[in-house]
């Protein structure tokens, strides 16, 4: 199943790794060594939050997430 979930990447340097968030999905994070890393680990953790979700019965929310340069247009 494909889900298109916004995907925030930064550096954390506390922790010395990318961090990629997944806003929509809480709490739903990955890391990697580089932002690529972090990116396939977070689509990764999405489809697992996901499943879980499903297991227990809970809401899956629909991607709404927009970065604050997409809301001032």
């Amino acid at each position: 199943m494909q889900h298109r979930y916004h995907i925030n990447v930064f550096w954390a340097a506390d922790d010395d790794c990318w961090i990629a968030d997944v806003p929509d999905l809480k709490p739903c994070s990955a890391h990697g060594e580089t932002p690529e890393e972090a990116i396939a680990e977070a689509q990764v953790a999405i489809e697992l939050w996901i499943e879980t979700a499903i297991e227990r019965s809970l809401p899956i929310p629909e991607p709404r997430y927009r970065p604050a340069i997409y809301a001032a247009a």
